[in-house]
């Protein structure tokens, strides 16, 4: 932990599992919590390792992956900053799940799994937030399998980049854009076959891709396209 790291606790009041917490709470965080700091392209947890921490992630984005024996990845979901990982093996000591792999250089709390008891115990708040997490994982989950089974790369290329939208003084922008090769990983679909995707995207003025932005230049249409199952126009079946 850096000494101005541990100078600093009010650092903590930024993150939500930590903002309803008391000077005396804070203090029993920051005996249990470390300060890491994680380079570009570097492995935070690799699958099938024991679960010992809890991460939460303070800047930086991380991708969330399972590897096969190939070598080849799915890319479950990316995680940035105030995101947090690692409480699933926590809560029922399994190993891990999934491998975290950073996107770019991260700065990050690690808490002990000591720690993380310890205060899921003792704070209400904490469980709860804790519990809507996972809720909220579990319900991703759900819509994955949804996309996987019922919509094909066209709407799940829309979907994905609908989710990963943010509202920016009235307009909807991917600030982060995955490059190609990761969306065709998350949405389970070649690389070749989401470039034409985005390709006509922008031909129909629904998107406009700028370096690392895109644009969602129509929502309306987007939503619809995202929804449509089992879409047959040539060229785009799953």
């Amino acid at each position: 932990m850096s000494a101005q790291f541990s100078l600093n606790p009010q650092i903590l009041k930024g993150v939500p599992l930590f903002s309803l917490f008391s000077d005396p709470q804070l203090g029993q965080v920051l005996s249990s919590v470390q300060h890491r700091s994680y380079p570009r392209n570097a492995f935070i947890l690799r699958a099938g390792e024991e679960t010992d921490a809890l991460f939460i992630i303070l800047s930086g984005r991380v991708k969330v992956l399972i590897p096969d024996e190939e070598g080849h990845e799915v890319i479950l979901s990316i995680l940035g900053p105030q995101d947090f990982f690692g409480e699933m093996g926590l809560l029922d000591d399994k190993a891990r799940s999934a491998s975290v792999e950073t996107l770019e250089p991260c700065e990050m709390l690690r808490l002990s799994r000591a720690g993380f008891t310890n205060l899921l115990k003792d704070n209400f708040e904490l469980a709860m937030l804790i519990i809507r997490s996972l809720v909220k994982r579990l319900r991703d989950a759900d819509r994955k399998i949804e996309s996987l089974a019922l919509i094909d790369v066209y709407g799940r290329v829309a979907r994905l980049l609908l989710d990963m939208a943010v509202n920016l003084e009235g307009t909807w922008v991917v600030e982060h854009a995955p490059p190609k090769q990761e969306i065709a990983r998350m949405i389970g679909a070649s690389r070749e076959m989401v470039s034409r995707v985005v390709k006509d995207l922008q031909s129909k003025g629904l998107i406009r891709a700028e370096k690392r932005r895109i644009y969602v230049l129509d929502k309306q249409s987007m939503q619809k396209r995202a929804s449509t199952r089992h879409h047959t126009d040539r060229g785009h079946h799953a």
